[in-house]
C-alpha cells in the first residue's frame, strides 16, 4: 500500500467522524497533503516545494516522513481524534527499527506538518461572523431553525495565489451573473431564469414524474452530504486513489498528484463560496424559489407551496444544503478535480470506476471514459436532486476549471 493513499484513508475516517462543511474539508486535506509532499521533496527533490525552507540530507526515510507529516496535521486538524491517530501511527512504527533514518524522517515530517499549520494560521478560516439573510426575492434564506453553514467561507486565503493578493485572486475567478443579467431583478423576471426554474420544479421534485430511474441514481450516488460520509472532497479523492493505484504511480508521484488535486479543491471552495455569499446574488434554493414563486415577478414561474427535492436526510427529511445555490460547491469541486487530474495526466481520457458512500445511493460503482465526463454529470446531478439550477453547475464548472489550470501553472513544478 502507498504511505500518502493510506494516510488519505485516515483523513477520509476523520471527516467521517467529524462531519461538516466541505470547505474546511477541502482545506484540512490540502494542508495535509501539501506538507506529505514538502517532506517527501525534501528527501527526494524533481518539484518544487509549496513552502520553502524545509531541509534534508537525502538519507531520511521517506514513509517515516509522510506518515508524520501526515499524523501532524491531522491531530491540529481533529484534536479529538488524537488517540485515534496515534493508534494508527503506533500500529505501524512499532513494528518498524527505530534507524537513524526513521528517526531522521520522522523528525522532517514533524517538521513539514508544525510549518504547514504556521502558514495556514490566520487565514480566515475561523471567521465565524454570522450571516444575516435578507429576505428580498431570489436571496437564500435558512431553513427554519437552521444556520447558515461557513458564510465567510469565500474570505479565506487561497493555496494557490500565484503572485496575486488574495483579492484579485477573488475577483479573477469569481462567475459574473448568469444569464448575463445585470442585476438580481432582471434576473428573476427573465426567461432564462424561468427555463431554469421549471426545469429543476420537474426533475428535482421528490416524487418527479419525469425523473427518470438513472437520472435518480446519479442524484443520489454524486450525493454524500450527510455527516457520516466522506462528503464531496471525499468521493473525489476516492477517485483520485482509484486512478493512482491503477497508474502504479510512485510515492512522490503519488504525494504531488493528491497534494495538487487537494489544492484545486481547496480553492474551488473558496470560488463558490465567494460566489454563495460575497456577491448580490446569494440565490435561493429551488425549495424557496417554487414555494415562494409569487415573489419572483415572473409570468412564467407558478409557485408550488408543497414542493420539495429529492435530497433527503437520514431520517427520511427533505432538505437542501444550508448555503445558497450559485454556484454549485459540487460543480465547482467536481471541475477543479476533472482538470487537475487531466492536467496532472497530460489528457482528460482516462477509464476509471466511481464509489460511493451516500446512503440512498444503491451503490453501484459508475465508471467513465474521461475526468471531464464524471465532473460534468457530478455537476448535473444536483439538478436531479432539487438542490440546485443547471446555470450553478454550468458556471461552478468553468470556475473549478479555471482554478486547477491556474493552480497547476503556479504551484510544485
Amino acid at each position: 500500500m502507498n504511505v500518502v493513499t493510506n494516510a488519505n484513508e485516515v483523513f477520509l475516517q476523520a471527516v467521517r467522524v467529524h462531519g461538516g462543511a466541505p470547505g474546511p474539508i477541502a482545506r484540512g486535506a490540502a494542508m495535509m497533503h501539501l506538507a506529505m509532499h514538502d517532506a517527501v521533496v525534501a528527501i527526494v527533490p524533481g518539484h518544487d516545494p509549496y513552502l520553502p525552507g524545509l531541509t534534508a540530507s537525502g538519507t531520511e526515510n521517506v514513509q517515516a516522513a509522510v506518515r508524520h507529516a501526515a499524523h501532524g496535521v491531522l491531530g491540529h486538524l481533529y484534536p479529538a481524534q488524537q488517540d485515534i491517530f496515534d493508534a494508527v501511527l503506533a500500529t505501524v512504527e512499532n513494528s518498524i527499527p527505530a534507524t537513524a533514518a526513521q528517526l531522521a524522517g520522522r523528525a522532517l515530517g514533524d517538521a513539514s506538518a508544525a510549518a504547514m499549520i504556521a502558514h495556514r494560521t490566520n487565514d480566515g478560516s475561523a471567521d465565524n461572523t454570522p450571516y444575516v439573510a435578507n429576505m428580498r426575492p431570489g436571496s437564500w434564506r435558512p431553513a427554519p431553525g437552521a444556520t447558515a453553514a461557513t458564510p465567510n467561507w469565500g474570505n479565506v486565503t487561497p493555496f494557490s495565489l500565484g503572485g496575486l493578493s488574495p483579492a484579485a485572486w477573488r475577483a479573477t475567478f469569481r462567475p459574473p451573473l448568469p444569464a448575463g443579467a445585470t442585476n438580481v431583478p432582471d434576473l428573476l423576471r427573465s426567461a432564462a431564469y424561468a427555463d431554469q426554474f421549471n426545469e429543476v420544479k420537474s426533475l428535482g421534485r421528490d416524487n418527479s414524474g419525469t425523473r427518470s430511474p438513472d437520472q435518480t441514481e446519479i442524484a443520489h450516488f454524486w450525493a454524500n452530504d450527510l455527516d457520516g460520509t466522506s462528503k464531496p472532497p471525499g468521493q473525489l479523492f476516492a477517485m483520485t486513489k482509484t486512478v493512482a493505484v491503477d497508474a502504479a504511480l510512485s510515492v512522490p508521484r503519488t504525494a504531488r498528484l493528491f497534494a495538487l488535486v487537494a489544492v484545486a479543491m481547496a480553492d474551488a471552495a473558496v470560488v463558490a463560496w465567494d460566489s454563495k455569499y460575497n456577491t448580490e446574488l446569494d440565490l435561493w434554493r429551488p425549495d424557496n424559489a417554487i414555494q415562494q414563486a409569487f415573489l419572483d415577478d415572473n409570468k412564467d414561474t407558478e409557485a408550488d407551496p408543497y414542493w420539495l427535492p429529492l435530497s433527503v436526510t437520514y431520517g427520511g427529511a427533505r432538505f437542501s444544503p444550508p448555503f445558497p445555490a450559485y454556484v454549485s460547491g459540487h460543480a465547482t469541486f467536481s471541475a477543479a478535480h476533472g482538470r487537475m487530474m487531466a492536467n496532472y495526466f497530460g489528457t482528460d481520457t482516462r477509464t476509471f470506476t466511481v464509489t460511493t458512500e451516500d446512503p440512498f445511493a444503491i451503490g453501484t460503482p459508475r465508471q467513465y471514459t474521461s475526468f471531464s465526463a464524471a465532473a460534468v454529470e457530478n455537476a448535473r446531478s444536483r439538478v436531479y436532486l432539487g438542490v440546485h439550477y443547471q446555470w450553478d453547475a454550468d458556471m461552478g464548472n468553468t470556475a473549478g476549471t479555471q482554478v486547477a489550470d491556474h493552480a497547476f501553472a503556479n504551484l510544485l513544478n
